[in-house]
């Protein structure tokens, strides 16, 4: 998605959609009458009318195939009476012509329309019969791909953020790596920037208590994010707080949260501090540099630097390509249908988590990109379908493709960065439907490539690098819906652990 990495099951879908619709064969052209009609934004209502003699010539093929490959007793293959064998397998007949007719017609429909489809079509079946005598008329909708014509990408300027690494960073960046190691400790005084506060919280809307959480531990950092609402300046907010202080503040709701009602209204947050507590960095002596793999601190501060790097490179990747999407999808006023657009959220948030993961970033940094993607998911996926489109034609038109060998290259690296087996890897991400979601992120990794290999660059200075500007409450304020569901996936990532 580019912070709108483009959906993931999208390539599942477009095969799904075009074995649907363009695989039956090259068998003789039917005569069939179509009618479509517009019914939204890239979706089609079809209905089809196959020729009582269509239907006659394929029941007829049917049964020639059928006396071929059947034995009947008294009777030699290929010489069984095409009564008796109408007769005697009269559903089989029945279903296997309903097959014919439909793999070939839906082909035909495809063909000499020009339908384009990006997912199977919306057909029921089990529910159709193929008449003895007349016409077999049918009708389906199915969603296909937009039609545009693709805008100059040649010879763009972009603005290139670049950082040297310096010392301080690395210093920085030894001193949050250390904290993963740090113990926390309760704090006789005053709370302040970083230090933790174990708070409960009451939400108000129009004098209404509407939810309340206890004892939640919150680090104070500049935003605190929930699900759908955020507070800004909470390190200042709580900045000097200690047991039984009370705090306040007012935020809006995201305009996509769940509860509809509640859509950017306004609701009132208290926080009462229960405890306060400070984190407390581990000694880097022999036995912490033995635990963390290091054998000297220089070792881990050039490991730390490597790191740094890899994020330079991340960030730096994500701003040019941010710029290249935005602008060759400028002209992109094309819509997408609201089903299609809500089916990929979840998927959106699993590519841009992949290309995190793949980059170091550390949990606290991925959640929180997590949380934002969810506030902002509609409109963000809508977004990044329409890259999605607009590169999938432009490595269409640049004969640009994944090869098995881009495949291994990104596991084995992704591999080498989790610890683990690339072989193991490889068959978690075939199990969980993944592999079709890397092949396609790079595929338009290879787009954005070649643009940006025919891009104009100006050089700016990177800031923020190491910024841990935000808190993550895995919880909406106005819904407890999605609690359960991201409780009952933490405990299934728990016990798959």
């Amino acid at each position: 998605m580019a912070d709108n990495e483009v959906v993931a099951d999208e390539a599942n879908q477009d095969q799904a959609g075009e074995v649907a619709l363009a695989e039956a064969g090259g068998a003789d052209r039917l005569d069939l009458n179509v009618d479509i009609k517009d019914v939204g934004p890239c979706k089609k209502h079809i209905s089809v009318t196959v020729s009582a003699g269509d239907i006659e010539q394929l029941r007829n093929d049917t049964i020639s195939d059928l006396s071929r490959e059947t034995a009947v007793p008294g009777f030699r293959a290929g010489k069984v009476p095409e009564r008796l064998l109408a007769k005697r397998f009269r559903k089989e007949i029945a279903d296997q012509l309903k097959q014919k007719i439909l793999l070939q017609s839906l082909e035909q429909v495809s063909e000499e329309n020009g339908l384009d489809p990006i997912n199977e079509p919306e057909l029921d079946v089990e529910n159709l019969e193929v008449p003895e005598d007349g016409d077999f008329e049918y009708e389906f909708e199915v969603e296909v791909r937009p039609t545009f014509e693709l805008p100059d990408y040649s010879g763009i300027t972009i603005r290139r953020p670049i950082r040297e690494i310096s010392d301080d960073d690395v210093t920085q960046a030894r001193e949050r790596f250390l904290s993963q190691y740090a113990q926390v400790a309760p704090y006789d005084g005053a709370a302040e920037s970083g230090d933790y506060v174990v708070c409960n919280l009451e939400f108000t809307h129009n004098g209404e208590v509407i939810r309340e959480m206890e004892e939640v531990t919150l680090r104070l950092r500049p935003t605190l994010r929930f699900w759908d609402a955020e507070v800004v300046g909470f390190d200042k907010l709580l900045d000097g707080a200690k047991p039984d202080d009370e705090r306040e503040t007012e935020v809006a709701i995201s305009k996509e949260a769940t509860d509809v009602e509640m859509r950017a209204e306004k609701v009132q947050i208290k926080f009462k501090v229960l405890d306060v507590k400070r984190v407390e960095l581990p000694e880097l002596d022999e036995a912490m540099l033995g635990r963390i793999g290091a054998e000297t601190v220089d070792q881990l501060n050039e490991m730390l630097k490597e790191s740094l790097d890899r994020q330079v490179s991340y960030e730096q990747r994500q701003k040019t390509r941010e710029q290249v999407l935005e602008k060759i999808t400028e002209s992109a006023n094309w819509d997408l249908p609201e089903g299609l657009v809500r089916k990929h959220v979840d998927n959106a948030l699993r590519r841009e988590i992949l290309e995190m993961q793949q980059a170091g970033f550390s949990r606290q940094q991925i959640m929180a990109r997590e949380s934002q993607i969810r506030q902002q998911s509609l409109s963000t996926t809508q977004q990044a379908l329409k890259e999605h489109f607009v590169l999938d034609k432009i490595a269409t038109v640049e004969d640009i493709e994944c090869t098995g060998d881009d495949i291994a290259t990104e596991i084995y690296y992704m591999a080498m960065q989790q610890g683990e087996n690339p072989r193991k890897l490889r068959s978690r991400l075939v199990k969980n439907g993944m592999i079709e979601n890397l092949e396609a992120q790079i595929r338009e990794r290879k787009a954005v490539d070649f643009i940006l290999s025919k891009a104009t660059f100006e050089d700016v200075e990177m800031e923020d690098l190491l910024s841990d500007s935000v808190e993550t409450v895995n919880r909406s304020i106005t819904s407890s819906i999605q609690d359960t569901e991201v409780n009952a996936d933490e405990e299934s990532a728990e016990s798959e652990d």
